[in-house]
């Protein structure tokens, strides 16, 4: 963090003219009149992974993030609405087919998220050489990187769990001065536990995070962040604690036709009760994109840990709550996956861009005295997850997820690889 810091205070130094135009274009910005744009997304695939749970190739096809996505601003830019409506747990309720996944009790699957993604209203204002805002209600902490949902590659990463905390009933405070943004929240810890679940009013506020970004120059973004998560497995708040970090880069040109995403991020769970660190968790990424006129590719490198529990009768379910103080194992999981997005068709404002992914995965015990290994649950430690589909859209793209107020700092949709001609917010 420290090193963070020092290249935004030198940023800060050297372009002192810089933030006071930034400054004053945001203060033009919040005369802008009210305005509204909303995103319509399904994406419809087939996968085939072999092997997956219980040993055995599995093929499925779902229709994926399916959801409704609302950005609009009020009272002459000073307030804006954040929306996002998720339909995957009819589309998809025993989750997607994604090796290595984990979370909310499914494993070697994605799992649906809740109807009510984000609804976020934010406030915002201009105090001086200093922008601020105020948001509340229920979408992302400000932690870690965006939602892999805004992200060139369909199949989330496995670090999903590591690297974001969504969903959660928030309040969080931003200050923006040049190209700095210091960012704090604090929310309730509880993760839901299926489609349907709401935040429990007990819980707001067990729980913080703050965020650190500095843009030292035009599309490049540099994040530190750290989170105290109380009980995220245990809704009732009698769960393991988890300490959380992140550090990330990431650069996307002008036009949204290149781009590039580094981040670390770390998972270390914690007894209160008796103050000691139990298990820790840990994710290397690199991903990148690049449109050549009409196609797209995109490269994800990938290697993160996944605890491994008990499984159900159904092989892709583990139990909730879950049991943290007897997990079976740590699984390090390496993964490379290749998208390849053909040329767009667009009808008015419906677009559509078909897509392959092909991902070649490798997974080792952690602790050779694990219970449950790649060998003995799967019978292998290689795997391969094919996936086609088509990634279809009405209305305005929309550039990024898990930002907000004078944090967003917006830019051209890179989850489509920026279809030619397509409006984007």
């Amino acid at each position: 963090m420290a090193h963070v810091l020092l290249l935004a205070s030198g940023a800060m130094g050297s372009g002192a003219q810089r933030a006071r135009h930034d400054m004053s274009t945001m203060a033009r910005d919040t005369a802008t009149p009210p305005r509204a744009h909303l995103m319509l997304q399904a994406i419809p695939l087939v996968t085939r992974a072999a092997p997956s749970a219980a040993g055995a190739p599995v093929s499925q096809a779902v229709v994926s993030q399916l959801v409704a996505m609302l950005r609009a601003s009020f009272a002459d830019g000073h307030t804006a609405l954040a929306a996002t409506l998720d339909g995957e747990g009819a589309t998809m309720p025993n989750g997607e087919l994604n090796t290595g996944a984990y979370g909310e009790g499914f494993v070697d699957r994605r799992h649906p998220h809740t109807y009510i993604h984000e609804l976020m209203v934010t406030g915002r204002g201009v105090s001086g050489p200093v922008a601020w805002s105020a948001t509340a209600g229920r979408g992302f902490a400000p932690f870690g990187t965006d939602d892999p949902m805004m992200r060139p590659i369909v199949k989330f990463p496995i670090n999903h769990h590591l690297s974001q905390i969504l969903e959660r009933a928030a309040v969080i405070g931003a200050l923006r001065a040049g190209p700095v943004i210091l960012e704090g929240g604090t929310f309730g810890g509880d993760e839901p536990t299926q489609p349907s679940s709401f935040p429990r009013a007990s819980r707001l506020g067990d729980s913080w995070s703050a965020r650190v970004t500095a843009t030292p120059a035009a599309g490049v973004e540099l994040q530190v962040s750290h989170a105290r998560v109380a009980s995220p497995e245990e809704t009732s708040g009698i769960g393991l604690d988890q300490r959380k970090q992140s550090v990330s880069g990431r650069v996307i040109s002008s036009d949204g036709r290149r781009y590039l995403l580094a981040e670390w991020a770390r998972t270390v769970e914690r007894d209160a009760v008796r103050k000691s660190d139990v298990f820790g968790y840990e994710s290397v990424l690199a991903e990148g994109a690049i449109r050549f006129g009409a196609t797209a590719l995109a490269l994800r490198l990938e290697r993160s840990d996944r605890p491994e529990e008990d499984r159900l009768m159904e092989a892709f379910r583990t139990p909730r709550p879950a049991t943290d103080l007897s997990i079976n194992g740590l699984t390090r999981w390496t993964t490379a996956t290749l998208h390849l997005a053909a040329p767009a068709f667009t009808s008015g404002p419906l677009s559509g861009i078909p897509f392959v992914e092909a991902a070649v995965l490798s997974a080792r015990a952690r602790n050779a005295l694990s219970l449950i290994t790649p060998e003995r649950l799967y019978g292998t430690s290689r795997f391969t997850m094919l996936t086609a589909g088509l990634r279809m859209g009405l209305g305005a793209a929309h550039a990024r997820m898990g930002r907000y107020g004078v944090a967003d700092l917006g830019g051209p949709s890179i989850g489509s690889m920026s279809v030619p001609g397509s409006h984007q917010h």
